[in-house]
Order: C-alpha cells, then sequence, then structure tokens
C-alpha cells in the first residue's frame, strides 16, 4: 500500500543549513563485503551537518555520480540532526581511493564510517543508487542500522525493452546528462554550473543547494576542470541495480522498518524509474515496506527541491 505522509512546517534553508565539515574514516578491506578488519587508509571523506553532539548521527548516502552535498536541502530542514553525508569511493573527495567499486564495497567503507563514529544502530538514507547502498550495508551490518529511509532507489530496476541482462546494459545511455558529463572538461566552474542549470531536471529547480553540489564535484584546475566521478565506478555500481541474486536476499533478509519514497518523474523529468504501483510489487519481499507517494519532484528535486526534501525530512522524523 502506497501512503502520504504530510510534513510540518519547517525552517528556511538560509536559516537551517549548517556548515558542512570535512572528515574521514577507517576504510574496509575490498575482499570481504561483510567487513573485514578496518585498517587506517585508505578512507571516505564526509560532509557532517548539524550540531556536534555525541549522539548517534543519521547516515545519508548519494547516488551514482553524486556526492555527499546532496543532502544539503534535506539537512538544513533537520537542524537537530547530526548527518554524515560521505563521497563514496570514486566521487568528489573520496575519488582517489581504488576500484573495484559496486555495492558490497561501498557497504564495507560505510560500516567502517560507522565504526569510527561510535557504531551502534542509526536511520540510514540513500537516494537513487545510495538506497541500494544502504540495503546491502543493512544486509552484511544489521547492528549499525536501525531503520532506512530510501530515497527513489533501492529496489532492483526493470531491464530496458530488448535488454536480456544488467551485462547488456549501456548505463552511461541510461544515465543522460549525468554521465555525458564525465568525459568532458570545462573551461571553468561558470562553465559547469551552466551544464547543470540546462539540465531538465533542474529547469525549473535551480538554488544555492544545486550549485554547492556542483562545485563540491569539480576536480583539476581551469581550463581543464571535470566531474570528480570516476566513470568505472559508475559502469560497476550501475550493473548492480537490476536485482542480482545475492541483493534480492539481502532485501529479503531485512528486519528492520524501511521507508521508501517515489518521484513520479525520473532523470530527465520524465518516465519515473518507478512506475505507479512498480514498488507494490516488492511487499512479498519486504513486508514491513511503507511506500510513500512524492508529488510534483523528479529524481533530482526529491532531494534538491523544497517540496521534495519536506518529505523526505518528514520520513526521518516520522512526522505525521
Amino acid at each position: 500500500m502506497s501512503e502520504d505522509v504530510a510534513p510540518a512546517p519547517v525552517p528556511a534553508l538560509a536559516e537551517a543549513a549548517s556548515d558542512p565539515l570535512p572528515a574521514t574514516a577507517l576504510a574496509a578491506s575490498a575482499s570481504d563485503p561483510a567487513l573485514a578488519a578496518p585498517v587506517p587508509d585508505p578512507a571516505l571523506a564526509a560532509t557532517i551537518y548539524g550540531p556536534g553532539s555525541a549522539s548517534a548521527a543519521l547516515l545519508a548516502i548519494h547516488g551514482i555520480t553524486a556526492n555527499g552535498r546532496c543532502w544539503d536541502t534535506v539537512a538544513a530542514l533537520l537542524p537537530e540532526r547530526r548527518i554524515l553525508a560521505p563521497d563514496l569511493r570514486g566521487r568528489a573527495r573520496s575519488s582517489a581511493l581504488p576500484g573495484p567499486y559496486g555495492l558490497r564495497r561501498h557497504a564495507s567503507d560505510l560500516a567502517a564510517l560507522l565504526d569510527a563514529d561510535g557504531g551502534g544502530p542509526r536511520t540510514v538514507l540513500g537516494h537513487s543508487m545510495g538506497a541500494f547502498a544502504a540495503v546491502a550495508l543493512a544486509a552484511a551490518r544489521p547492528d549499525l542500522v536501525a531503520e532506512l529511509v530510501l530515497v527513489d532507489g533501492g529496489f532492483p530496476l526493470p531491464l530496458p525493452s530488448g535488454v536480456r541482462s544488467a551485462e547488456e546494459l549501456d548505463i552511461a545511455a541510461l544515465l543522460g546528462p549525468a554521465a555525458q558529463r564525465l568525459a568532458r572538461e570545462f573551461a571553468d566552474e561558470d562553465a559547469y554550473l551552466d551544464f547543470w542549470r540546462a539540465h531538465p531536471a533542474f529547469a525549473r529547480d535551480w538554488s544555492p543547494a544545486v550549485e554547492a553540489y556542483a562545485r563540491h564535484d569539480l576536480d583539476g584546475a581551469a581550463p581543464h576542470l571535470r566531474s570528480s566521478t570516476v566513470a568505472a565506478a559508475m559502469v560497476q555500481d550501475g550493473g548492480e541495480l537490476y536485482g542480482p541474486d545475492w541483493y534480492v536476499a539481502a532485501l529479503r533478509g531485512l528486519r528492520m522498518p524501511v521507508t521508501v519514497l517515489r518521484a513520479p518523474r525520473g532523470l530527465l523529468d520524465t518516465e519515473p524509474l518507478y512506475a505507479p504501483g512498480a514498488l507494490d510489487g516488492f511487499l512479498d519481499l519486504v513486508p514491513q515496506l511503507r511506500i510513500v507517494e512524492v508529488d510534483d519532484v523528479n529524481h533530482y528535486t526529491i532531494l534538491f527541491a523544497d517540496r521534495g526534501a519536506r518529505r523526505v525530512a518528514a520520513a526521518v522524523d516520522d512526522r505525521p
């Protein structure tokens, strides 16, 4: 069953936003998805939002070519909550961390981040591919996950028409402009911001949060600026979003509360990742699943636009 959540009024972004700070944590061995003994290097970089308290932080995981600053708008609506928003391996400030990549490698990295933060169960949010990484983390280390909030992701995507297996997919073609930018250079920061301003998803929703997210992604020096996302990471991670057997088993084994928020429009502000009613088909796998329909957003603006971020924040706080 789908469920609507009406969020309570929240402060404006400019009033609620906190200054993100860099952070690092121990990273785990790539050979064991269940997390081998941690080693001191390499380490994920993260943005920390909210008060400097000792309370257990929320973990917020970004999407396939994104970075931790995608959570700026949501974090501004939860000013009392401490939030860890890492840059995943192969992205932004963690782009130099080597492969292999994949959802279980990310889960291992994320478990090390939470262990370094004191361990213990906490709410884990994930957007897009980050929602899949959140499920992988919950399966490998359920002791670290009290609740999952999955934002337009986390459930196996349908294969495009005519494609028989994930191995046949052209991940870059499916992602459109977000992937195309990885092969480009930009003369200066303004040129890169102009690229994002022209993206169909942000046609009516450009904001300081989108600009900060875009700037955080840049690597190199003018006139040879480029996105920091490693193309190989995008391809390897993208191939695991279509329901390999181990992932379906991970979903089936979830025992904590799970909420998924669905956007009615997709990456290009057109067809959604999940058709209306498609998420209901996963209730047999995850009986405790709560489905929240979010109106008038696409795959990006469910996080970046205030109207979408309010719904995500409401799901975190479980406000009526």
